[in-house]
């Protein structure tokens, strides 16, 4: 499970990259960890009851917390970080409600790896997408006790399986139609996009 991840870009610039509006969003860039604030494009609609209107509402970038508080009947009381399973009950009304998806900009995500490094300390894999240098995660969006997000995750690419790893977030490709599948598209069109990005796209450091 992915546990920090970089957004090495200010808002004015993802707005550029990722075709949304950046709004009085105050990123400057730097790391993301669980429990902080982070920018979260969504569709434009998550405040606007009613019918779809005949044409797209812009995106638009506001910052949302990492992590959605677990439900009431969960063993542990940390925030959840991912949706490893999209049947369960506490994900699927959200994921088949497109407003509820988003993405979520990043530069790189951390990966722990096997054994400890000179130092004593756990390996840390960062990876980055070569081919965008800012990509979008796809995410899902809660309004509970606090607005907070979560990521998606989906099979390892043989990048991630080397490090060990069982699961990965799911990169989106630069394609804004493709990403538009995830923010605005119906759920059987949008779970198809939960695949592993290919390694040979991906920068290991």
């Amino acid at each position: 499970m992915t546990m920090l991840y970089r957004l090495d870009a200010n808002a004015r610039q993802i707005g550029a990259m990722l075709d949304v509006e950046a709004g009085e969003d105050p990123w400057a860039g730097g790391h993301v960890a669980p429990g902080n604030f982070a920018p979260v494009i969504t569709a434009g609609r998550e405040f606007v009851a009613g019918p779809r209107p005949s044409q797209h509402a812009p995106r638009r970038m506001v910052p949302r917390l990492w992590g959605v508080p677990p439900p009431p009947s969960a063993m542990e009381a940390r925030p959840v970080l991912s949706v490893r399973n999209i049947e369960s009950p506490f994900w699927i009304g959200n994921l088949r409600n497109s407003e509820f998806r988003c993405l979520v900009p990043a530069t790189a995500f951390m990966a722990w790896g096997k054994g400890v490094d000179r130092a004593g300390k756990r390996v840390r894999h960062w990876f980055a997408c070569t081919d965008q240098p800012v990509f979008a995660l796809a995410a899902v969006w809660k309004d509970s006790e606090v607005p907070s997000f979560a990521l998606l995750t989906c099979e390892p690419n043989a990048a991630l399986r080397s490090a060990g790893k069982d699961a990965m977030p799911v990169i989106l490709p630069a394609d804004r139609t493709v990403q538009d599948v995830w923010l605005r598209g119906s759920w059987e069109r949008a779970k198809e996009l939960l695949l592993p990005y290919s390694s040979s796209l991906m920068a290991i450091s």
